[in-house]
């Protein structure tokens, strides 16, 4: 049995380029960097959970809920065969419940705060928003899109985004955790244009404060789809 099935919806993503140096300490024992003709990105993502079940067992109140999180993408070679998978810098919840079964069974960072989102219609334009509340203030992601959706493009960018299915969480410098995330291929909104309100050394440190000034590389807004999470394994 999948330790957890859900929906991920309408996932908002402004991806930016990075020093491979900046994620040296956060990169997994066992994986490496996974780059995209060769540039290394982190991605600040914000999505909608959605019909969430534990072993099968949807939870009070914990049933649809936002996400918010900052990753950057790895690999790992297992019989001949890459593994693409991400990593989490942080990963932000309104539910404090998820929050320590994530950081507790997968050594993931989460964090638990106040948390809102809208989806807006407007004719044939749609709108993604997602906020959530820090000490300062409120912060946001916005992208506005074309309300069709289009598939994502073999061998682009934005497939390489979107389309990895490992997670790996850092245990220590000698111990990696390896759980396997499916869902299928997904489809994208083309995007018009996109705001935020981010304070990323607030949310994730000094040594990403210099994203404040940064302009994304690329926006997308994904449909998304059912996912599941498999159990992990610890390497190392």
């Amino acid at each position: 049995m999948s330790f957890l099935k859900a929906e991920w919806r309408k996932l908002a993503l402004l991806n930016y380029e990075i020093s491979p140096a900046l994620l040296k300490d956060y990169v997994p024992h066992g994986t490496e960097l996974d780059h995209w003709q060769d540039r290394c990105y982190v991605s600040m993502v914000g999505f909608m959970f959605e019909n969430v079940r534990l072993l099968g067992v949807k939870v009070p109140y914990h049933v649809n809920f936002e996400e918010v999180n900052l990753r950057f993408y790895v690999r790992r070679k297992v019989n001949n065969e890459w593994r693409r998978g991400v990593v989490f810098i942080k990963e932000i919840v309104p539910k404090p419940a998820i929050t320590f079964i994530a950081n507790t069974v997968y050594k993931e960072n989460y964090e638990t705060l106040p948390m809102k989102h809208s989806w807006e219609t407007n004719n044939d334009k749609f709108t993604a928003e997602y906020n959530w509340k820090i000490a300062s203030g409120w912060q946001s992601i916005k992208v506005l899109a074309e309300n069709r959706l289009v598939p994502i493009e073999v061998g682009s960018e934005a497939e390489f985004i979107t389309e990895h299915y490992w997670g790996y969480a850092k245990v220590s410098e000698e111990k990696t955790n390896e759980y396997e995330v499916t869902h299928p291929r997904w489809k994208q909104y083309p995007v018009i244009g996109f705001s935020s309100e981010i304070d990323f050394e607030a949310n994730y440190g000094a040594k990403f404060a210099f994203l404040n000034e940064a302009t994304p590389t690329s926006v997308q807004l994904a449909e998304g789809s059912e996912i599941t999470v498999e159990g992990k394994q610890r390497l190392g």
